[in-house]
């Protein structure tokens, strides 16, 4: 035991000794290509003395990155997160110059632009120097992985015996299509292994309602009931709900949590990571839920402060973002050279909510989950946004979203390789919450938005110029609780007196309310009042079907070609819904059932042959309705795990996932066979494909 000791200090010592000198060695290169950056004396030293001089400057930078940097970033914790990454170069830069300070004779002198490439290019040689060390070393690289996060375990220790925890990680916005396809094409070569041996791999179905707000809500809480789409208005309170602000994300956890009467998934010692809900996990880090709390003690923002504590994690990161909107501008340049069709706009601000997305969030989102699996969590769940972002704007099938699955596929090898050093097993659940559909926008399409078309049909002033409104990228909520930005935005979408009908875009699903009645309006008021609109809607070759109430038959199907039918006597066949697939009739009567269900509900129309929808929004890869890989998210599971449904049967809506799942977790606390907890007939195996 001693001896072990000894030896494990001596291996430590050593690598000390070792980054040091490169690290000396990285700053003599530095002083000889960096003009207005000097290590000796005016009047000049000898090679020996340069060298004592950049030792001593190399080390005194490292002990104060050790020491110093955490403080800084504890004491900066209330400050926009995004803008902590930004400051990465300045505070870097500004402990190297203290460093040169402290050499003796002042002979170190650098000027702040200098001092800020240095201390990067110092931070980025230390971290590479001391994980090539320890990646012989497991307990090193243990140990080098757990300072990714600030906190430790406590209570009983794991022991030999101890149950399989449970790691759910979800691909936001990949489609099961998109996922198989990109497994056969060698692009995610680590989750192609596992569906190749260890897991299975089926689709299931979304609600009508094809989104994060909804899905998650669900998968996490038990319950998605009354969310008829990601943004809609509630005539009883005069609020209008949003699934990516925060205010509305209590909301709606609290609601789900009042009709489960449960915690949620996570309850047990679990942690939720970059979700726009809690789960009823103690652990919290960028959950959407609880990041418009303020103050020091804010859990969810603590796990800005588990990454950047680590200066080379911070300077790598804001490399990485850098590159990143670059990277995104370039494709945007090359997609517009190209001529790509369908296209959307990609400027302004966009190139830094992607950058956000596909490097901050994911960086501290898996620094996270691999601190969780280290201290031995029992269960994780982790949504990571990225492929989600690119491809509302790139499109679902695009080289830059397929780009962006090979990172995520590296990222999932990253927090599996954190696995094997683990204290307790675990079992390593991949999912998403929704697919998306690609298409050309209806404005684009039609030259009109749907609120445009809407106001003709009212017989209201449409505007000449197309307005667009704000896009439901569910990274764009993160993004502004990192900024701190207010609670409540988009005051422009709340209805004013006077101005007609609310419409609100969801993806490819539209709803349009009218404000002043404090009712669901039924169909036959909605003709008296405007006696062209239902059948100007109805017969655009943009729209796919309309749900609205009825007086006489409760609730009705509207579609083209005066297609009518009550919702009661619906069927997969029934019209407009045999294009959109199995499930659409009971997905539509249950939303139809819903308290807060918009007046009129859009679905565009969908193309089966292409797989195309028109989104009511500016992407050219939407989610939100029915129709096409938006409505067919995955799930890959370890295969000693009970199958998700009985053979034959499909896996239909969030809830019914939520149920899968927490089946899973009480397996893995009490372990039994897969036929016994859902008997298989035949000894058929699961279907690997869906």
């Amino acid at each position: 035991m001693v001896e072990g000791r000894w030896r494990a200090a001596g291996g430590a010592a050593l690598r000390v000794v070792v980054v040091w000198a490169v690290s000396t060695l990285t700053m003599l290169a530095l002083a000889g290509l960096l003009p207005d950056f000097r290590l000796q004396s005016d009047d000049g030293d000898t090679i020996t003395r340069t060298a004592v001089t950049a030792a001593w400057s190399a080390g005194a930078f490292g002990l104060l990155s050790a020491l110093v940097w955490p403080l800084v970033v504890r004491a900066l914790l209330l400050v926009p997160a995004l803008v902590l990454g930004l400051l990465v170069f300045f505070l870097n830069g500004s402990l190297l110059l203290v460093a040169l300070w402290l050499i003796p004779d002042g002979r170190g002198e650098a000027d702040p632009q200098n001092a800020v490439v240095v201390a990067a290019v110092m931070s980025a040689v230390a971290s590479a120097t001391s994980t090539a060390l320890a990646v012989r070393d497991d307990n090193a690289y243990r140990r080098r992985l757990s300072r990714l996060v600030a906190r430790r375990r406590t209570g009983a220790a794991l022991g030999p015996d101890t149950p399989p925890g449970t790691l759910f990680l979800q691909l936001d916005g990949v489609g099961h299509q998109v996922l198989r396809d990109a497994l056969d094409a060698g692009v995610m070569p680590t989750v192609a292994a596992w569906e190749a041996t260890t897991h299975r791999l089926t689709p299931w179905h979304t609600d009508w309602s094809s989104q994060t707000a909804a899905s998650q809500l669900a998968i996490l809480h038990g319950s998605n009931h009354d969310v008829p789409a990601f943004r809609w208005y509630e005539k009883d309170t005069g609020r209008l709900m949003v699934g990516n602000r925060p205010a509305s994300a209590v909301e709606l956890q609290r609601r789900a949590a009042a009709r489960t009467g449960e915690p949620g998934l996570l309850a047990h010692d679990g942690a939720s990571r970059g979700n726009l809900f809690g789960g009823g996990a103690g652990q919290l880090a960028l959950v959407l839920s609880v990041s418009g709390r303020r103050g020091p003690g804010t859990r969810s923002r603590a796990g800005y402060f588990a990454y950047f504590r680590d200066p080379a994690n911070a300077t790598r990161t804001a490399v990485s973002f850098v590159a990143e909107v670059c990277r995104e501008t370039g494709q945007a340049v090359a997609a517009r050279l190209r001529g790509d069709r369908p296209r959307v706009g990609r400027g302004g601000l966009y190139p830094f909510v992607r950058a956000f997305a596909t490097v901050v969030e994911r960086d501290v989102v898996v620094a996270a989950v691999m601190g969780d699996v280290l201290t031995g969590r029992t269960v994780v769940y982790a949504d990571l946004v990225a492929y989600d972002e690119v491809a509302h704007h790139s499109g679902p099938h695009s080289r830059d979203a397929a780009k962006v699955l090979a990172r995520l596929d590296r990222s999932v090898a990253l927090i599996a390789k954190a696995a094997e050093h683990a204290p307790r097993p675990y079992r390593v659940v991949l999912l998403s919450d929704h697919g998306q559909s690609p298409g050309e926008t209806f404005a684009s399409a039609y030259g009109l938005t749907l609120r445009d078309l809407v106001r003709a049909g009212c017989g209201l002033p449409v505007p000449r110029r197309v307005r667009h409104g704000p896009s439901g990228a569910e990274a764009r909520g993160a993004l502004r609780s990192a900024l701190h930005r207010p609670v409540e935005e988009g005051r422009e979408e709340r209805p004013a007196r006077g101005a007609g009908p609310l419409v609100l875009g969801s993806g490819n699903l539209g709803l349009i309310s009218f404000p002043d009645v404090p009712y669901r309006m039924s169909r036959e008021e909605i003709d008296r009042r405007h006696p062209a609109l239902l059948r100007t809607l109805a017969h655009h070759p943009g729209i796919g079907f309309l749900l609205v109430r009825s007086e006489e038959h409760g609730s009705v199907l509207l579609g083209p070609d005066g297609f009518e039918a009550p919702v009661d006597d619906l069927t997969d066949a029934s019209g407009p819904l045999a294009a959109y697939g199995p499930g659409t009739a009971d997905a539509v009567r249950r939303t139809d059932s819903f308290p807060h269900v918009a007046d009129i509900m859009v679905n565009s129309r969908y193309d089966p042959a292409t797989g195309r929808v028109h989104a009511f929004e500016e992407q050219i890869g939407s989610h939100g309705g029915l129709g096409g890989g938006q409505s067919q998210p995955f799930l890959l599971w370890p295969a000693e795990l009970s199958p998700p449904v009985a053979a034959g049967e499909h896996l239909a809506g969030a809830e019914a996932v939520h149920r899968v799942l927490k089946r899973w977790l009480e397996e893995s606390r009490s372990p039994v066979r897969a036929e016994e907890a859902f008997p298989v007939t035949g000894g058929v195996a699961p279907d690997k494909t869906g």
